[in-house]
């Protein structure tokens, strides 16, 4: 059984200041769940309506009914599984290789599926501006589908960042060069901007290679951030598939 006081501190880990005091976060869903414990994140406490993970022990898994977890869940549709994690520390930034870096991306849903780009195109760091939405905000954790647990996802101050690198910076613009015409590096960070706005003007002036994907419609104003980004990472990579 949950106990009221447990169930109080779940519902509040759907609040960014509660995730931070209590420094653990919500995943639903056996697939999310069971990546996460392979990677082994620190479970606090697992609530299931049925007999699943049984490599979990006993004392902190708690067999729930469907509609009880539903009272608890941030779904419209609860899962069998409902997991709380303890956020890892984070770990250092290596400064290697094709790195992803977000100015300001606000939408959970975009920020799950660039994770997701990131893990199929073997992307591991990805920077993340202070304003861009929170990792461990439940759509996002859901929206990953489990790459989350082999992201690395560092938040800063992305200005300063940018500034101090040694690797080349590159945004995307709409008056940028095209990027299919472009000599694309093998290691360099990628910057994609906020929703609405772009790139904002602070991050713009220092990057230094500009590039675009060209519009072929004549309708559509821009790509979706997340759209952008899988067709920016896979030309990046395409040179280099072959290695």
């Amino acid at each position: 059984m949950v106990s009221k006081n447990q169930i109080k501190v779940i519902a509040s880990l759907q609040q960014k200041k509660y995730r931070a005091l209590h420094q653990m976060f919500v995943a639903e869903g056996q697939k999310v769940i069971q990546e996460l414990i392979d990677a082994d994140f620190e479970l606090v406490q697992l609530l299931v309506t049925e007999a699943i993970f049984e490599s979990v022990v006993s004392d902190k898994k708690t067999l729930l009914t469907a509609a009880e977890l539903q009272k608890i869940s941030a779904l419209n549709a609860a899962n069998n599984c409902l997991a709380v994690f303890k956020i890892p520390e984070p770990k250092p930034i290596i400064e290697k290789g094709l790195m992803l870096a977000l100015d300001d991306v606000r939408d959970p849903g975009n920020l799950g599926t660039i994770l997701r780009i990131c893990d199929w195109y073997g992307i591991t760091q990805l920077i993340c501006s202070e304003q861009t939405v929170d990792l461990y905000n439940p759509k996002v954790v859901q929206a990953t589908m489990g790459s989350i647990a082999r992201m690395h996802v560092h938040y800063l101050d992305l200005e300063d960042f940018l500034n101090q690198t040694q690797l080349p910076v590159y945004g995307t613009f709409m008056d940028g060069k095209n990027i299919y015409k472009a000599t694309l590096p093998e290691e360099a960070i990628i910057v994609l901007g906020n929703e609405a706005n772009g790139i904002s003007q602070s991050i713009r002036k220092i990057t230094k290679n500009k590039i675009a994907i060209p519009r072929f419609g004549s309708q559509t104003e821009s790509l979706n951030v997340a759209s952008a980004a899988a067709i920016v990472v896979s030309e990046f990579r395409r040179g280099f598939s072959g290695k």
